[in-house]
């Protein structure tokens, strides 16, 4: 696994679960196509699964 991910918002999260706004926005991430580099864990990782739709991710 790599050390860290680099997380990019593909979508808008306007019309999404109201839950899946939150997850958005507590991996940092605000505007369409902006990225966060994020630590590789479980825990981001998990976060990442319930958005998968939103967003796309690269492993750095």
């Amino acid at each position: 696994m790599a050390n860290k991910l680099k997380v990019t918002l593909v979508k808008s999260p306007i019309g999404a679960v109201p839950k899946h706004r939150k997850t958005v926005e507590a991996l940092g991430l605000h505007k369409v196509y902006k990225s966060v580099e994020l630590p590789d864990n479980d825990a981001v990782r998990g976060m990442i699964w319930h958005v998968r739709h939103l967003v796309k991710v690269e492993e750095i």
